[in-house]
């Protein structure tokens, strides 16, 4: 399975493919995995982005990946998505580029820069678009383009292709789909021009053929130019199929060598990425526009949810792309494709979807990584650097969750002797709670890959095994890191050791849950994940195991009879009544996942969980829960008595760390990480990261030090000022 992009004639440093594209070779031996150096469209700033990048594409051309795309590079101020993001619009900026593709060049693989405008997306007050209508998630209204704007902007994508191939790119991803600019002049949703550029949909398309016909004309035939178009929008207003078909052809017929999925604008309320949509769901849009057999010679890449080789293989054997696109996954392993090549697929850090580190970090003006693999953004700050023989030191993990796992591991690959202890009979700590969430079963995947990494780093695993203060001291151990996880925190409420309470443990952990009816007390993370949990139907597999069902759900119309591919969304009876409850007044779920966080409150809704804020817990006796409900603003509170079977306990974690003092006491040098250093709301991506900052450099960290991912200024700033203003944009 070695990816490459076909055999380019030979024009001095750049590559030209066969008008056509990549071609594609036999299954076995010849897909293209495209990784893009970023996770998300979205760079921070020009010099941050330009700083890292270099390590990060090499490090994916290094793993295996044929072509990359780079993260989205504005062609204007104006096309900036935040302000001083990373744009190419001048000779002057063209160097650090070069580093670039010189990095990339190395390994006998490709890259395109990406060419985005963000029209109305754009976190700035220059922001622009076909018609002033602001963006449901965006700060500032628009400024009309003028005609001789639009022309403007159009020479705009033309001279930064110009510059890309100077750059030494072999080509450009033009982007035109997810609700950019491009996006935003083809659909009548935010285009109600009257002129040559609005109206009909001829007019609407004409911004992006042109476009392509300026940039074609302007690099020349030996510069190749993929086109990211939306083939499904997910939103009012959007486009016709029969559009997207004529439009596929007009690029086509313009110049375009690959044409990309794009699914979704980021405005849309139906998930598309997230870890609950299934994987490589939407391969069967792409596989639409191939069989409408418009397209003579342009191969079409389909994207989405595809973290596995195993998917990637069934989506080109069943014929739906010529090619596949990823990006998340090479964040969470740049190796996949020289893994899955070696036969060492039990050994890939398959992404999971969760966004937390990658999109929710740009998005808060933070480095974008990976939960599970922390070194991804931090490659030149981050590093694992083998241990000279004279300062290998014997290290012991008490904890087998992700902290301890990160932390034993990395330890151990430096060149460490590490004793993991264990007191269950498996790994995974909290992520074994995760995994049986309906919609999270790709935490499947990580404990698989730390059962894998163990072996192979050569970490002596006790499982079964409580080990003691005394049991440490005496087996002179020269650092012990304490990853001891937590345990649920039971809040003083009468009544809490009724027959009816349960801990999230208990529920997680398997234990029957019988009856109709069930209160959740404590509406974080893990409450929201308990309703999920409580409220799906088991006679079924969750819709995150099934895209037919997943659609319907969401209510994606998958025969793209509709304009934008929406339909009324079906929802599925719950398999309980459940009551959601916090102490605190305001909406619930506030604090979940930027980026997702409003998929897990659309899920509950659609499954009639009901939420309450500003709750006071009386007492849990025979009758129920008892609770006062006050309002918003003032007034009394309202008493009731929730008529419940079980009333579910998700109030929080306390840290457990028993063995830590008397470590102390015997000057046993020691470290807490995860859990047992910080319970709050369970962090996964804290865990890992911390277990792996003290793992590179244990053997001279001082005793008790503690090891967190640098916070940029920027993003410090932005929370600060939305802390102050009491905004949240999430």
């Amino acid at each position: 399975m070695r990816p490459h992009p076909g055999q380019p004639r030979d024009h001095g440093q750049h590559a030209h493919w066969p008008r056509g594209g990549p071609q594609r070779q036999p299954s076995q031996d010849g897909c293209i995995l495209r990784g893009a150096v970023s996770c998300s469209e979205l760079a921070s700033s020009a010099r941050a982005a330009l700083t890292h990048l270099p390590t990060q594409p090499k490090a994916r051309a290094k793993g295996g990946c044929g072509l990359i795309v780079t993260g989205g590079i504005a062609p204007s101020r104006e096309g900036w998505v935040s302000p001083f993001a990373a744009k190419l619009t001048t000779q002057s900026e063209v160097e650090p580029h070069r580093e670039v593709t010189a990095a990339v060049h190395q390994y006998d693989s490709k890259i395109l820069m990406q060419i985005l405008h963000s029209g109305r997306y754009g976190y700035h007050p220059l922001n622009v678009a076909p018609s002033p209508i602001k963006a449901p998630i965006g700060w500032f209204t628009p400024r009309a383009l003028s005609s001789a704007d639009v022309s403007r902007t159009i020479d705009d994508y033309a001279r930064s292709a110009t510059l890309a191939k100077d750059a030494g790119y072999d080509g450009v991803e033009i982007m035109g789909s997810e609700g950019y600019l491009i996006n935003q002049f083809i659909a009548s949703r935010t285009n109600k021009r009257t002129d040559e550029w609005g109206g009909s949909f001829e007019n609407r398309s004409r911004f992006a053929t042109e476009i392509v016909k300026r940039t074609r004309a302007a690099v020349g035939d030996d510069f190749a130019i993929m086109f990211r178009l939306s083939m499904l929008d997910l939103v009012e207003g959007g486009s016709s199929w029969e559009e997207t078909v004529m439009l596929a052809k007009a690029l086509e017929d313009e110049g375009v060598d690959i044409i990309n999925t794009g699914i979704g604008w980021h405005e849309a309320r139906i998930p598309t990425i997230a870890t609950s949509v299934p994987r490589g769901a939407f391969s069967w849009v792409t596989r639409k526009l191939k069989e409408e057999g418009v397209l003579l010679h342009t191969p079409l890449c389909t994207t989405n949810r595809i973290n596995l080789p195993e998917t990637a293989e069934s989506i080109l054997r069943q014929g739906d792309a010529d090619l596949i696109s990823m990006a998340r996954p090479f964040l969470a392993d740049p190796e996949i494709v020289n893994k899955a090549a070696d036969g060492r697929e039990e050994e890939i850090n398959v992404c999971i979807g969760c966004n937390q580190a990658c999109l929710d970090h740009t998005f808060k003006m933070m480095t974008a990584s990976c939960l599970v693999n922390p070194l991804s953004g931090y490659e030149t700050e981050l590093k694992l650097e083998p241990v000279a023989p004279e300062n290998k030191i014997k290290v012991a993990v008490v904890g087998g969750g992700c902290a301890g796992l990160a932390a034993s591991c990395a330890a151990a690959e430096r060149g460490h002797d590490v004793t993991l202890f264990e007191a269950s009979q498996e790994i995974g700590g909290q992520f074994n709670f995760a995994k049986v969430v309906p919609g999270k079963e790709e935490f499947h995947e990580t404990i698989k890959y730390f059962n894998s990494r163990l072996v192979l780093s050569g970490v002596d695993l006790k499982l079964n095994t409580t080990v003691t203060a005394e049991e440490l001291i005496a087996g002179g151990y020269d650092r012990v890191v304490v990853a001891t996880g937590v345990t649920p925190r039971v809040p003083n409420i009468p009544g809490i050791d009724h027959s009816k309470v349960m801990l999230y443990s208990d529920v997680l952990g398997g234990a029957p849950v019988h009856g109709k009816s069930v209160a959740v007390i404590g509406a974080g993370g893990i409450g929201f994940d308990v309703a999920e949990y409580l409220t799906h139907d088991t006679s079924h597999a969750a819709t995150s195991l099934d895209t037919t069902a997943f659609m319907k759900e969401w209510g994606v119309d998958m025969s793209n009879t509709t304009r934008g591919g929406l339909l009324e969304p079906v929802d599925s009876l719950p398999a309980r009544e459940v009551f959601l409850l916090q102490r605190k007044k305001g909406a619930l779920g506030t604090g979940l996942g930027k980026t997702t966080g409003w998929i897990h409150r659309a899920t509950l809704r659609k499954k009639a969980v009901k939420m309450l804020s500003g709750v006071e817990y009386v007492k849990v006796d025979d009758a129920g829960l008892h609770i006062k409900v006050h309002p918003k603003k003032s007034g009394p509170a309202i008493e009731q008595i929730l008529d419940v079977d079980h009333v579910v306990v998700c109030a929080g974690q306390e840290s457990v760390t028993g063995i830590m003092e008397p470590l102390k006491s015997a000057g046993v040098p020691a470290f807490e990480i995860g859990g047992a250093e910080h319970a709050g709301e369970l962090d996964a991506k804290r865990a890992i990261d911390q277990g792996t900052r003290l793992a590179a450099v244990i053997e001279t960290a001082e005793a008790g030090a503690v090891f967190n991912q640098p916070i940029p200024f920027a993003a410090d700033f932005v929370r600060n000022a939305r802390k102050w203003s009491g905004r949240n944009y999430s």
